[in-house]
């Protein structure tokens, strides 16, 4: 038998927690008990999903265990959390995205975005973000963005024009085009609503601890131009401050076009899943209007993948990330949810709000958005930090007068921009930079600056725009 748990890491989410609830005799007056031994269970659960001596999904499980064992909630409530409508979005997106994998379309799509615009390096980097842009909307998982269609592609890039990452030409392209892509990655993911696995779960929050709704295509509308702006200025200046020393790609196109030809003429497949994902991109879109759910519209794409046979029930079965996805984020949506009802966001959100009197709105969220940044050093995800802070941030923000859906939104952009910090801080992050190409160092610096990029684009440039359209 192997035992991978690693007990050590249980250490510090157990002491953190028995020392909370044995605070209880000591909490705020108006924290109710109940609450109070929820908040400890949340936050040993929080800390134990950034240590990690379980996978995620295990360490969620026990979590589920002991709050129902100790009474906070029952059976039959917290059986219901695993019906979340946000949380089953996420999983039907998951199993989408696996058509572009299995066809072979997101490789294709790529393959012809470098063809046409693979003359320069700066060129292919655009054609990177450009792809991850298109593929975004269908693939929640933005670490099977990066890790599974994106980096293969920018390896062989890289490799045939000789650079590789031991030998001391990583700078010569890699370097470039790996970093490129994980900014480029985090912009996406914050431009749509199913672009990252933490994004329905901060809607979901919004919804239930605020009353404030997001829908797909208000946050689509909201981000459009902070991050269009972000995926044309922030390669730019990474091209500015990391240049690769091989600026000029003229076999690029020879190379992409070998490629496709390898992968012949477009399958039917392929066309199927185009289609298919038009469909359900379409009505994502002008769902709202129509009074068609976001998550109806991924079951009807997933419904008509079966149908068509590209995929398999096999294939939705072995689509692990999904099904693990949809087990650790309903106990934390279940876990948030009871922290609120039981009144301990509340008054969290008063308390904070309070020692922020006197400071007017958009002072205090910016310092808010600050905070949720620059605290992401010490998570190894962002869907943890999100689970962590979200509510709790939006309920200061909308107390001290900020407006609700701006500052749901903002803060939801902020949940996939924080990423910008260390090369644990994502799921795409250890992938890219565990390839070598660029040092921890520079990985580092860079996102220090670039932190700096997004704040005065979406911050600024976001918040203009944001007026504009009437979001506040």
């Amino acid at each position: 038998m192997e035992n991978t748990v690693k007990y050590r890491k249980f250490i510090l989410p157990i002491v953190v927690g028995l020392l909370i609830w044995a605070l209880t005799p000591f909490k705020p007056d108006a924290v109710d008990p109940t609450a109070w031994y929820m908040f400890a269970i949340f936050v040993a659960t929080i800390i134990a999903c950034i240590t990690q001596p379980m996978p995620i999904g295990a360490v969620s499980i026990i979590g589920f265990t002991i709050m129902v064992l100790v009474g906070i909630v029952d059976m039959k409530t917290a059986v219901a959390g695993f019906g979340n409508n946000s949380i089953w979005l996420i999983a039907m997106a998951f199993f989408i995205s696996r058509g572009f994998v299995k066809t072979g379309l997101g490789r294709r799509i790529a393959l012809h975005f470098v063809k046409l615009f693979g003359k320069k390096t700066l060129g292919l980097a655009y054609s990177i973000v450009g792809v991850d842009l298109i593929l975004a909307p269908a693939t929640p998982s933005n670490t099977a963005r990066a890790g599974g269609i994106m980096f293969p592609i920018i390896k062989s890039l890289s490799e045939s024009f000789g650079s590789k990452p031991k030998d001391g030409s990583a700078r010569k392209m890699g370097a470039f085009l790996v970093f490129t892509e994980f900014q480029g990655n985090l912009i996406t993911a914050a431009m749509f609503l199913t672009a990252m696995a933490g994004n329905p779960l901060a809607q979901n929050l919004a919804s239930s601890t605020s009353n404030v709704h997001i829908t797909w295509m208000n946050w689509f509308l909201a981000a459009l131009v902070p991050g269009l702006v972000s995926l044309i200025v922030v390669p730019f200046i990474i091209y500015k401050i990391y240049p690769p020393s091989v600026k000029e790609t003229p076999n690029a196109k020879s190379w992409a076009e070998n490629e496709l030809s390898a992968m012949g003429k477009i399958s039917l497949a392929e066309k199927f899943m185009i289609g298919i994902f038009v469909v359900a991109l379409t009505l994502w879109i002008i769902g709202s209007f129509i009074h068609v759910d976001a998550t109806l519209t991924a079951f009807i794409a997933l419904a008509l993948l079966l149908l068509t046979g590209v995929l398999t029930w096999q294939d939705i079965l072995n689509e692990t990330g999904a099904w693990n996805t949809l087990v650790w984020f309903s106990v934390l949506v279940l876990m948030a949810d009871q922290l609120n009802k039981l009144g301990f966001i509340p008054w969290l959100s008063k308390s904070i709000a309070t020692s922020l009197g006197g400071l007017s709105w958009p002072i205090v969220l910016v310092i808010l958005i600050l905070f949720y940044f620059y605290s992401h050093y010490l998570f190894a995800s962002s869907t943890a930090h999100i689970s962590a802070m979200y509510a709790a941030l939006l309920g200061v923000a909308i107390a001290a007068g900020a407006p609700p859906l701006f500052s749901a939104l903002m803060l939801g952009f902020f949940g996939n921009l924080l990423a910008s910090t260390t090369h644990y801080s994502s799921g795409p992050a250890p992938i890219l930079f565990s390839s070598g190409y660029v040092t921890q160092k520079r990985w580092w610096t860079m996102n220090l600056i670039l932190g700096f990029v997004y704040f005065i684009i979406w911050i600024g440039l976001g918040s203009l725009w944001m007026k504009v359209i009437g979001i506040f």
